[in-house]
């Protein structure tokens, strides 16, 4: 897409700090970073999100998701890490260019990624089961 600031950032139209990159993708550190080393893995073709994304670039994301979680663990010397992925305005994508997001974390760092855990009761878990199973 030609106005799709992620398209010219992983195709290099956009200067970037730069992490790494192959054929299919570009890692680069996030300007707003929620912790130190916050970095994004964006796919060179644009995908909207999970659901134009094609399995093999997702697999793909996720393999390099890992690689650079171990490297960026060992260079930062972080104590865990969030991978996040999110899709559609609800859920917090502000860019609708699939992204993923490798977020370094530290001992009492100040992130806060979560939610107040529910109850699934049984008839929401019966529904749930059900509805997906028709869609598969």
């Amino acid at each position: 897409m030609s106005d799709c600031i992620f398209c010219k950032i992983a195709n290099g139209e956009i200067p970037s700090a730069t992490l790494y990159e192959d054929e299919k993708f570009r890692v680069i550190l996030d300007l707003g970073p929620a912790s130190k080393g916050h970095a994004l893995i964006l796919p060179k073709a644009h995908y909207a999100d999970i659901y134009e994304i094609e399995e093999d670039a997702a697999a793909s994301a996720m393999v390099l998701a890992k690689k650079m979680a171990s490297a960026m663990t060992k260079a930062l010397g972080c104590s865990g890490f969030n991978i996040v992925q999110n899709n559609g305005t609800s859920a917090g994508q502000t860019v609708f260019h699939f992204h993923v997001h490798l977020i370094p974390r530290y001992d009492n760092d100040q992130v806060r990624l979560g939610w107040t855990p529910g109850k699934l009761t049984d008839e929401m878990r019966d529904e749930i089961i059900t509805e997906v199973k028709k869609q598969l």
